[in-house]
């Protein structure tokens, strides 16, 4: 028997808002490309955007190409932008972040990524603050062809754990991420970090950082 089928459950992580606060970074890349395009932000387009694959915001929030290809250029020189922020400026794990993930360690929990985010960008991160051995499989933007809330990431992550979905347990913070989670069939911790606690009682359980979390209350969920 595996040691994913021992375990009291999969942890799956959605990234931005949950293991690192990179919302600024995100939201500073998003006006550096509107810069180069002569264009203009509408105030509320990062929040609509959250937890989306940058070409869908491209195409259904910024409104900005149509064309897969001008599309796929645009998301790309977006990201490219995402990393040149992270190589210069400050960034690290959320509060309660590296706890957790320990405690998780500790109990022989198998623990992936899963979101919308580009490969390269979390590969980045990582290595910046020091987790890259934290997570067992990484599913990235580039290994599903649906964003949030469609459950393909969620499915992806669970099966390449090993992890059956209803054993699965998903840390959000988008409401696309929460819908997405309860569409795979898994329970869903939402970490109010994005949104404040009330918006987010569709999750399981909401709570404001990872460490008030034990590995008993989650197994129970």
């Amino acid at each position: 028997m595996s040691a994913s089928a021992l375990a009291p459950f999969g942890a799956i992580f959605d990234w931005d808002g949950v293991v690192i606060d990179s919302g600024r970074l995100h939201a500073r890349s998003w006006q550096l490309l509107a810069d180069e395009l002569g264009r203009t932000l509408t105030p509320d387009s990062f929040i609509r955007g959250f937890g989306m694959k940058s070409d869908r915001i491209i195409e259904e929030i910024h409104g900005w190409a149509k064309e897969r290809s001008e599309i796929a250029r645009l998301a790309n020189r977006k990201e490219a932008l995402y990393r040149e922020l992270v190589a210069d400026g400050q960034i690290a794990p959320l509060p309660g972040v590296v706890e957790w993930l320990h405690r998780l360690n500790e109990a022989a929990v198998p623990c992936a990524v899963a979101s919308s985010t580009a490969r390269q960008n979390i590969d980045a991160v990582l290595r910046r603050i020091g987790l890259e051995e934290a997570f067992r499989e990484i599913i990235s933007a580039q290994d599903v062809v649906h964003g949030k809330p469609d459950p393909e990431v969620f499915l992806k992550a669970a099966d390449r754990l090993g992890i059956v979905p209803a054993r699965s347990v998903v840390f959000e913070d988008a409401h696309v991420g929460i819908e997405a989670a309860h569409a795979a069939g898994m329970k869903v911790v939402a970490v109010a970090t994005t949104h404040p606690r009330e918006e987010l009682l569709a999750a399981d359980l909401v709570v404001r950082r990872l460490d008030e979390l034990t590995v008993e209350r989650v197994a129970t969920l």
